[in-house]
């Protein structure tokens, strides 16, 4: 059932959705129904975010999304909102994306950038103005911008960050990995104090806690599809000021951060994956190509990390 939320603005805790796979890497589709109840049954989140890297969404079917997002809608539409993902190379598939994303019930677009632009388009802004003009045109939805690293060459300047907020009015926040503490905090200190303000949602899980307090407006984050519920009591922390209850939130998400997000951090979904079965909550972390799965080694120390954030007990273990 697709509930409508009008003026829904992406602040807050949003968790990212994993999407589980039986061993012949089809859908498992009673494992992804749990999954999304479990994340959509954490009080205090503001939306979920779905069909993106955290799901595979690169590695499924156009058939395979749409039955991905069916199942989600059918589960969780009528409880919270649902952001999803535009990846696609070009403005004319981005923006048939969009309005297929608005048919299935989406209340905001998570747009990332197209791999042609990391061959230069930070000395091109108007190829990422126009890229963002072809979906906004395509749809009434509000848009999220998928800020990468700069070294990665498909972040975007802060210059061209202002001229999107300025020239396309439905961009109204952007997912934030800069990964650089000092271009972060430039980001939210210009982008959130513009005429029209556009919210800086981190996803610097690796040092979360530094990210919040530099004053950012909310959490987009695969990590959340495994500890929603501590994401959303640090940024209460936060938000009511009360730095010991964070620092002390902190000491539990931080083995994991370091865990999930360790080199290669290309894995940091694999090991989400595999913490999942270790706590019980999907049967099998299966994940398909390009992606691989980790070693026995490492599942290990994901082990370690679940019990050292107090997730997992040590007599309570769960064979992965």
């Amino acid at each position: 059932m697709i509930r409508r939320f009008p003026g829904f603005r992406p602040r807050g805790v949003i968790p990212a959705a994993q999407l589980p796979f039986k061993a012949d890497l089809s859908i498992d589709e009673s494992a992804l129904r749990r999954h999304m109840q479990h994340i959509a049954n954490t009080e205090g989140i503001n939306s979920i975010c779905v069909n993106g890297s955290s799901q595979e969404a690169f590695s499924l079917t156009p058939e395979e999304q749409q039955r991905n997002t069916d199942i989600i809608v059918e589960e969780i539409g009528d409880k919270v909102p649902l952001v999803m993902c535009v990846y696609a190379h070009g403005g004319r598939d981005g923006a048939e994306i969009a309005r297929r994303s608005e048919r299935w019930g989406a209340s905001c677009l998570l747009v990332f950038p197209p791999a042609v632009f990391s061959r230069g388009s930070q000395l091109r802004p108007e190829m990422v103005i126009d890229h963002y003009k072809a979906i906004a045109d395509a749809t009434d939805l509000p848009l999220i911008v998928f800020q990468f690293e700069m070294s990665t060459g498909q972040g975007h300047t802060l210059d061209t960050l202002v001229r999107l907020a300025e020239e396309v009015p439905s961009v109204v926040a952007i997912k934030d990995r800069c990964n650089v503490p000092l271009q972060h905090e430039r980001n939210i200190r210009t982008l959130q104090n513009l005429s029209r303000p556009i919210d800086v949602l981190t996803t610097h899980s690796a040092w979360l806690l530094s990210s919040l307090v530099l004053g950012c407006n909310g959490i987009l984050s695969g990590s959340g599809s495994v500890i929603a519920d501590l994401h959303v009591a640090l940024w209460q922390a936060i938000q009511r000021n009360d730095l010991v209850a964070a620092r002390a939130l902190n000491d539990r998400i931080f083995p994991l951060a370091n865990c999930f997000y360790s080199d290669p951090v290309l894995d940091m979904h694999n090991r989400m994956k595999e913490a999942l079965v270790m706590l019980g909550r999907i049967p099998n972390a299966s994940v398909r190509l390009p992606w691989v799965r980790v070693s026995e080694a490492e599942r290990a120390k994901i082990r370690l990390a679940l019990e050292l954030s107090g997730l997992l007990s040590k007599d309570k273990r769960i064979a992965a």
